[in-house]
């Protein structure tokens, strides 16, 4: 059932993989090298949670900006809830174009609330709407459509992303001292880490 929304994973980080591995090298040997010159701490968890967000940032990039024929079908629509319901309920375009699009965005609800310690739904949904607006209007400039239907998925998501953070947020007042802890942290993202390169590594090879 999710196999639509697995195989548009998998393609995007096919195509993005070598310009997240040039990226990744080369902001971190400038980062690592900051870090060491001017002698500020480095915190292991810290580090790998701001290099997923690198990483999600050239996905999100490679999504919005990948030339997809199915997108010239239609033309601009500014009528809300147009497009979603042209789509069946659990269809694959319904999952590729309606829960693509609001699954694309709670990464970056996540990120950024946890990345700015957000407390206030409004701040963050000021964030993401933003961003989800200059995508659209960036997917206009470059000759894709503009779809307010898209930007009202992104929200949701976005916003699913901040309801997330503020879980954990709160959830993390009662764990236990040990959950909390630098070295947990350091090997939990480690353990995180591994995994999310073993699954690159086999989407290469697929």
């Amino acid at each position: 059932m999710i196999t639509p929304l697995d195989d548009t994973i998998r393609g995007v980080m096919y195509l993005t993989w070598p310009m997240v591995v040039i990226c990744v090298l080369t902001v971190s040997s400038i980062h690592m090298t900051d870090l060491i010159k001017n002698k500020k701490p480095f915190v292991l968890y810290k580090e790998i949670f701001l290099l997923f967000f690198l990483i999600y940032i050239l996905c999100l990039f490679q999504v919005v900006t990948f030339e997809d024929a199915n997108f010239y079908l239609a033309g601009n629509n500014l009528i809300p809830l147009r497009e979603i319901t042209r789509y069946r309920l659990g269809s694959r375009l319904f999952f590729k174009n309606v829960i693509g699009n609001i699954v694309l965005f709670i990464p970056y609800g996540l990120f950024a609330s946890s990345l700015t310690k957000l407390d206030k739904p409004f701040h963050a949904l000021a964030l993401v709407l933003f961003a989800s607006i200059t995508v659209e209007t960036t997917q206009l400039a470059i000759g894709r459509v503009f779809d307010i239907d898209d930007i009202l998925l992104n929200v949701i998501g976005g916003m699913l992303g901040y309801g997330i953070y503020r879980c954990i947020d709160k959830v993390g007042d009662s764990v236990p001292k040990i959950f909390k802890s630098k070295w947990f942290l350091n090997l939990a993202s480690v353990g995180l880490l591994g995994v999310f390169v073993l699954y690159i590594w086999m989407v290469i090879l697929k």
